[in-house]
């Protein structure tokens, strides 16, 4: 299968990239910036991404939205993820990830812009079904980038990606830590996240592979997914669930339950992305130590105790080391799963990941609606307390499955 690769231009690999010898000096290199293109692109998209999470509690307050009301309006975000699962898989499959990625990852960051100009709840809820529509366009392409980039390293290299998309997440806690303290508001915060991933995207753009179907495979989105991708999707959804109740709420837990000052709400966020992203640069590193099933039955257990010590202890030192805890044990999961479904033999990489993520992402759009409701109810205590037990079903899919193996 031929692959060609060009350094600065484009590098361009067929979908399927078959290991070969070891490859030449010039070619380390080109694949070298390759890896360091997609990381990039992963970063960009969890800087927009955390952006927004760091200051969703001062839209709840400036919006003056109850718990269920802002646990509905989150409903959109994953809702406008999931109406356009089959059309991004097709386009990815069709015009190439590096085609959409260059387009959709600056239009994510546009989008961030348009949820401090909301005024209302119901305008808040439009936006955010936008901005999860244009970021699952940038997810499925720049999944379906790691995959190709994974296949030129002929290892596991997608945690790192994922590692990347963490750091961000870190990263823009604490860049919304600092604009809080300096009292800048939401909508200029959000414009200069906007400016770094234009950037960003202006210079790695012709790094990206370029990676148009070559062969004849199914890449018909309705076609019945077999056995493996389902069992992939319920445990990506066990993982996303917890992830959206990390994302959409750590803010509100640490304002509301732990009582934290305002200048450290953000610190359990922070606490939560730093650890995933830790999690994340080792995982390939411990997948081989201990084997990727075996990592993956330990990473449920740490989302449960991660998630009772919050509950149990609600003070700022406990709950942020039951944070971590839970930061660890989200870290491989998803990777994982993405990596399983885009080598799949006879779906397209593009296709398969979309497939996958339809399952998956029922975990985001179930997740914050259910923890605001439950928190209506009764308090965000007992929600956490039943996002906790998905951690309990990570490790129990996992050993009663073989569709993760120790390898």
């Amino acid at each position: 299968m031929k692959t060609l690769i060009e350094e600065p231009v484009s590098a361009r690999v067929s979908e399927q990239v078959e290991p070969g010898p070891t490859p030449s000096l010039d070619r380390a290199i080109s694949r070298k910036r390759i890896r360091i293109a997609v990381a990039l692109f992963y970063f960009g998209q969890g800087l927009a991404f955390s952006s927004w999470a760091s200051r969703i509690p001062d839209i709840k307050t400036a919006l003056n939205l109850s718990d269920a009301q802002l646990g509905t309006l989150l409903f959109a975000l994953p809702l406008g993820q999931l109406l356009t699962m089959p059309l991004s898989g097709r386009l990815v499959t069709q015009y190439g990830s590096h085609q959409v990625l260059r387009i959709a990852a600056p239009l994510y960051a546009l989008v961030l812009t348009c949820l401090a100009l909301a005024s209302t709840g119901w305008q808040l809820g439009m936006v955010l079904l936008a901005f999860g529509i244009v970021g699952n366009l940038c997810n499925i392409a720049v999944n379906t980038q790691g995959v190709a980039a994974e296949q030129l390293y002929s290892r596991s290299i997608m945690t790192s990606f994922h590692g990347a998309w963490s750091i961000a997440g870190f990263t823009g806690a604490l860049i919304g830590l600092l604009m809080i303290n300096l009292h800048v508001s939401t909508y200029l915060h959000f414009w200069i996240i906007l400016i770094v991933v234009v950037i960003n995207t202006v210079i790695n753009q012709k790094y990206l592979v370029s990676n148009v179907e070559t062969k004849e495979r199914k890449t018909s989105f309705f076609t019945k997914p077999d056995g493996v991708l389902v069992q992939l999707g319920i445990i990506g959804f066990c993982s996303m669930a917890t992830e959206g109740a990390m994302f959409d709420w750590s803010g509100v837990y640490f304002k509301d339950i732990v009582q934290a000052p305002a200048s450290l709400v953000v610190v359990g966020y922070a606490s939560f992305m730093i650890m995933m992203a830790f999690g994340r640069f080792v995982g390939d590193w411990a997948i081989r130590r201990i084997g990727r099933r075996t990592l993956l039955q330990i990473s449920g257990g740490f989302i449960f105790i991660g998630m009772g010590i919050s509950v149990l202890f609600p003070n700022v030192t406990a709950a942020s080391l039951g944070f971590m805890l839970v930061g660890l044990g989200v870290a491989c999961v998803v990777p994982s799963v993405y990596s399983a479904a885009g080598r799949n033999a006879t779906i397209s990489p593009g296709v398969a990941l979309a497939m996958v993520s339809s399952v998956s992402y029922l975990g985001f759009l179930i997740g914050p609606p259910l923890i605001g409701y439950i928190a209506e109810l009764a308090s965000l205590r007992y929600s956490y307390a039943v996002i906790g037990l998905f951690g309990l079903m990570i490790t129990a899919l996992i050993s009663v499955t073989q569709v993760v193996k120790n390898e």
